[in-house]
């Protein structure tokens, strides 16, 4: 009759905990993603300049100097190894996770029990050893390990450490995008601060040549053959691109600063050699085919173990509504006397116990986290055909910049060349009287400009 009972408890327990289990909400089907073109507009050649090491693709020593001072000082990217370092002891954390807890135990408490309980009836009479009776109140002294562990039947645990995996992978491809980013910000400020080198050049020329002029019509205001107002015309000039030469300095000195910044030192010199400005540029770049994308953007590689650790997430909160198992358990020395303690068969006292629990009333609370969990992927795998499409528009609008930028060199180069003529022409035609100083003034303005 009592094992009767046994099993009919047994059996309504096995019962209630299928029935919490039966109503597990479906995973969300994803959308689909597109697929990536096959080209950039004509282009079709697969050669690749991301995968030239940026040390090959820039050949200035002192640029290359100044990148390798920043990969060890940059302080945003000293930020990201500390993000790896916290998702590196994340996996940790979860790999902890799959294996038995196991605590070594020293405990010491004292209990009375009334008089009139069954412990308290029980006890009374109740001899430790011939004629001593129950002490009261009585101590209690365990000396042993403890120990815990939940049976990862459903992945759950499993799962958990390749979501934090793929995290911590996410973390390394962050670094790499800082570390992307931080090359190409200083290169870019790198050839600016050249580009300003020689402009400042070029305004210090026409400074000179300005003040020659300015000489020179002086002396004719002095023949009678020019008047003031040329003069005060010539000066205005003069004075005018000296005014542009500080403006120079001062981009000069937030340019070098601001590299200084990327390389995380107070503001200094910046060490180049302006007259490389036009002769070591960069190789020529290839876009390759959008698909490499996937392989060489940092960002993307991010976005897309940011989607999978998602989708474990989805798998770790639906493995919530079902039964989990665990297991605990403890071995030692427990007596009331410390002399008791030691003895081996007396006094060895250990438990082992297995529990089956599954969700019945807190069913709501878990649904709401496998939403969560199921948003939080939808918006990550948005987020990587975002990224996704973002690269494919980068490198078409840099690819048409450079194509561009080329024939602009060009014409502006034409325009520069034909400009500078101008200005001898200009000066040839005021000498002999058949242009007016206007006409040299527009023409020298014209040709700095250019």
């Amino acid at each position: 009759m009592y094992k009767d009972k046994i099993f009919n408890y047994i059996a309504i327990t096995l019962l209630l905990l299928s029935v919490a289990s039966c109503k597990v909400p479906a995973v969300t089907q994803l959308p689909t993603v597109r697929s990536m073109p096959s080209k950039y507009g004509q282009a079709t050649d697969s050669i690749n300049s991301a995968d030239v090491r940026w040390k090959i693709f820039f050949s200035d020593t002192n640029l290359v100097a100044l990148i390798d001072t920043a990969l060890l000082n940059n302080l945003e990217l000293l930020t990201t190894l500390q993000d790896i370092a916290l998702a590196q002891n994340n996996v940790r954390i979860r790999k902890g996770l799959l294996y038995p807890t196991v605590t070594g135990v020293v405990g010491l408490g004292v209990e009375k029990t009334g008089r009139y309980t069954a412990s308290g009836a029980g006890n009374a009479s109740t001899e430790i050893t011939p004629g001593k009776e129950v002490p009261e109140p009585i101590t209690d002294i365990f000396l042993g390990f403890r120990s815990s562990w939940e049976a990862d039947v459903w992945s759950k645990l499993h799962n958990a450490k390749k979501a934090a995996y793929a995290r911590y992978l996410k973390s390394v491809e962050g670094r790499n995008f800082v570390v992307t980013n931080l090359v190409a910000e200083i290169a870019n400020s790198y050839y600016e601060l050249l580009a300003l080198d020689n402009q400042l050049d070029i305004i210090r020329q026409a400074i000179q040549l300005q003040q020659n002029e300015l000489d020179v019509v002086k002396v004719q205001k002095e023949a009678a053959a020019a008047t003031e107002l040329a003069v005060k015309q010539f000066e205005a000039q003069v004075y005018n691109s000296q005014s542009l030469e500080f403006d120079i300095l001062q981009q000069i000195t937030e340019n070098e600063n601001r590299i200084n910044f990327l390389l995380g030192r107070f503001p200094q010199k910046i060490a180049r050699d302006k007259t490389v400005f036009t002769t070591k540029i960069p190789i020529i770049m290839n876009a390759g085919i959008p698909a490499q994308l996937l392989k060489n953007r940092p960002d993307i590689r991010q976005a897309e173990l940011e989607l999978q650790a998602a989708k474990l997430d989805v798998t770790i909160a639906r493995a919530e509504f079902y039964p989990s198992i665990g297991i605990t358990s403890y071995i030692g020395y427990q007596a009331f006397k410390p002399k008791y303690l030691f003895k081996p068969l007396e006094s060895l006292a250990f438990s082992l116990a297995g529990d089956l629990a599954a969700p019945l009333i807190n069913r709501n609370a878990i649904k709401a986290e496998f939403n969560k969990a199921s948003i939080y992927q939808l918006q990550a795998l948005y987020d990587y055909q975002k990224v996704i499409l973002t690269g494919c528009v980068e490198v078409s609008n840099e690819m048409s910049n450079i194509k561009n930028l080329e024939q602009l060199y060009q014409k502006k180069s034409n325009e520069s060349d034909a400009l500078t003529r101008s200005i001898d022409i200009a000066k040839d035609l005021f000498k002999s009287a058949r242009a007016n100083y206007l006409e040299v003034l527009i023409a020298q303005r014209d040709a700095l400009s250019a």
